[in-house]
């Protein structure tokens, strides 16, 4: 029964899924991903190539290069165990398997690593993963924006979540946040973002670390008339998140988003501490 849910669930999803794949990065993803396999099994060009088989078949896979496909496909389960949205899963297929290309043309031919390498290269300099384009009920803040629209009305609850565009955590989160805006925006309940790698200011102001070793992208954090009444990930003394995964489910529970949105709905008449008695307030440093 569950199979037969997830392959209707995916066929409701192909199309978006097919218009998603389409775009340049991932269709030049995909023939990085399986060049190898292309060179080696191309007529006319396989002839060419070196092999370790003792029947000399340079158009077949030796031993070698089988253990290290078999290595990756491990390397890719094992990471996709913790990956919650698709463009996660196909991320770390991409990934990894650059990287045993990588290492399979260095040992076919220095020359092929070498030119490979150069794509790579390239290909992460100039063509950056897609944004999230679906629907959302977000506002964006900018530096000089943020301040104000947190403190505008103290009735009203923010949810923002920091984030950088070059974060590959923050891509993958993107379309779970706007999920969220969808079923729970409302006039006592809001979403908002903020480009902290754009602006450096809002990352220092509200304690939000851009380096990659602080591993606190994104960051999702409550407020409340202004003042910060939690976050997520937490962070530890050495400055380092503490590890959890940003899933629908993890934030719904954390951030108590079903009671907070039917306490929201009720902000006409009543003060904010009646609405809210349930959250701790925390000062905002």
């Amino acid at each position: 029964m569950g199979l037969i849910t997830g392959v209707c669930t995916f066929l409701y999803h192909l199309p978006q899924i097919y218009k998603w794949l389409l775009k340049p990065y991932y269709i030049a993803s995909f023939f990085m991903t399986i060049a190898f396999v292309l060179i080696r099994k191309a007529p006319g060009l396989c002839e060419h190539l070196a092999t370790q088989r003792e029947d000399g078949n340079s158009c077949d896979f030796d031993w070698r290069e089988l253990e290290i496909l078999m290595f990756l496909s491990a390397i890719v389960m094992m990471k996709n165990r913790r990956a919650i949205t698709l463009e996660q899963h196909i991320g770390n297929v991409f990934l990894f398997s650059k990287v045993a290309n990588v290492i399979l043309f260095f040992r076919l031919d220095i020359r092929l690593g070498i030119l490979y390498l150069a794509l790579c290269v390239a290909f992460v300099m100039t063509c950056k993963a897609p944004l999230y384009m679906g629907p959302e009920y977000i506002k964006y803040f900018s530096d000089k924006t943020i301040d104000e629209e947190l403190q505008r009305d103290s009735r009203v609850t923010w949810i923002v979540e920091f984030y950088a565009n070059w974060s590959s955590d923050c891509q993958s989160f993107a379309s779970v946040f706007a999920d969220l805006s969808l079923k729970y925006n409302c006039a006592g309940l809001r979403f908002g973002k903020v480009d902290i790698g754009r602006y450096g200011e809002v990352s220092q102001r509200y304690r939000v670390s851009t380096s990659p070793l602080a591993k606190q992208l994104p960051s999702v954090v409550l407020f409340q008339g202004g003042r910060e009444i939690m976050r997520r990930p937490m962070v530890d003394t050495k400055g380092r998140a503490v590890s959890w995964t940003f899933n629908e489910e993890n934030m719904i529970r954390e951030f108590n988003l079903n009671e907070l949105f039917q306490k929201s709905k009720k902000l006409n008449k009543r003060g904010p501490h009646e609405v809210f008695p349930f959250l701790p307030a925390v000062p905002c440093y």
